[in-house]
């Protein structure tokens, strides 16, 4: 008797192509959260440690800030095509303000006294960021961090459903153009599983960095 390898074949197949798109998102998202993240720090320390810069950024980051991350996808295709700039363009957007806020509000609530103390002893700027802001800031940061990356995975989505070729948004709106609700459903499942996992691994990290706050 032939043996029937069709059915072998194609599985295979499947779970190829599913393991494609979960990983085009994932990559997607780190990259645009990655440089989310590091814009967001710099540029909110700056902002919180300079009158100056605080006067230039204010109002226009408080403008783009209420402009939703989704609604910049027609721009993006026009700026930088269908490629993968313009969904990283998206990621980081979805990213950079829930970040950006958190940090300024972490800044904002060092304690005074230790400021007072650093001005005294005229602590150079970069020790002082890396000695008090960043240690003082950070409960607030990480809080930021989780918000931006649960941003950022839902923006990859919105930007792969609407130009992309790979990655689950795609996934999604293949299975609803072919109606194909199981795939559409499997899609609608990663996306919440990956989600909560990405979530749970900064949760470790932010307990492990900011353990002091378990023993106040």
């Amino acid at each position: 008797m032939k043996k029937n390898y069709k059915k072998p074949v194609m599985t295979l197949i499947i779970l190829a192509s599913l393991f494609k798109n979960i990983l085009a998102s994932i990559i997607r998202v780190i990259t645009g959260f990655s440089l989310a993240a590091l814009a967001a720090i710099i540029i909110g320390i700056a902002i919180s440690l300079s009158k100056n810069f605080e006067i230039v950024t204010r109002f226009v980051l408080q403008v783009l800030k209420l402009i939703p991350p989704i609604a910049w996808i027609p721009i993006a295709i026009v700026w930088f095509g269908i490629g993968e700039p313009s969904k990283i363009f998206i990621i980081f957007l979805g990213a950079f303000f829930p970040i950006f806020i958190n940090v300024v509000d972490g800044i904002k609530q060092i304690d005074k006294r230790y400021v007072e103390v650093s001005k005294v002893y005229e602590i150079p700027d970069l020790k002082f960021i890396r000695k008090v802001v960043i240690p003082g800031a950070l409960p607030s940061i990480m809080s930021g961090l989780r918000i931006g990356l649960g941003n950022a995975w839902i923006c990859v989505v919105a930007a792969e459903m609407i130009a992309a070729t790979s990655g689950i948004g795609y996934m999604l709106m293949d299975g609803r153009q072919l109606s194909q609700p199981d795939v559409v459903i499997l899609a609608m499942l990663i996306v919440g599983i990956i989600g909560k996992l990405m979530d749970d691994v900064l949760g470790i990290i932010e307990r492990k960095t900011v353990y002091w706050q378990s023993h106040n």
